[in-house]
């Protein structure tokens, strides 16, 4: 028979795996999307993923939360990478309710200087961002510096990303 002070240390103890199990899946889900450093080459992962439930959301996106929120936002996970050293980006990758949610924010941003690129379902690639939508995930890379490089490296984190979703 265990005393009063056993029962009470095994009942932490089992609170404390159980939790640390849980936290291991959720990170473990939430880091499928995101590559780790050197996977895509030249690209280091440079935080930890952060995410944000769809009531959340406008702690994140705050003035853009509703537009998608009106297209079935699930979560947002985000991290930051760095390129050569050189070029910082943010990757955000939305969970949207359906593939039909993803489109519609994909399609609702402006044309511009866009150009298409073949990744994920439909892309958009401008100087300094890519924005693709694979399934029910869209996914925005924003790299806040420029350079001749920036655009190719962006779409091959891009293709990283892309092998790491699943429909």
């Amino acid at each position: 028979m265990l005393r009063p002070l056993g029962t009470k240390l095994m009942f932490v103890l089992c609170v404390a795996l159980l939790g640390d199990v849980s936290c291991n899946r959720e990170s473990r889900g939430s880091a499928a999307p995101f590559p780790i450093s050197n996977e895509v080459a030249g690209w280091a992962k440079t935080s930890d993923i952060r995410g944000f439930e769809a009531s959340d959301l406008w702690q994140y996106i705050d003035g853009e939360a509703e537009r998608y929120l009106k297209a079935g936002v699930q979560k947002v996970f985000t991290a930051d990478y760095k390129f050569q050293n050189k070029v910082d980006a943010t990757v955000d990758v939305y969970t949207m309710g359906n593939p039909d949610g993803a489109a519609k924010i994909l399609e609702s941003e402006p044309l511009g200087s866009a150009t298409q690129v073949r990744l994920g379902d439909s892309a958009r690639l401008y100087d300094q961002s890519l924005v693709f939508r694979k399934g029910s995930y869209l996914v925005r890379i924003v790299a806040y510096q420029a350079s001749v490089e920036t655009p190719q490296a962006i779409v091959a984190l891009g293709r990283g990303i892309e092998r790491r979703l699943t429909r």
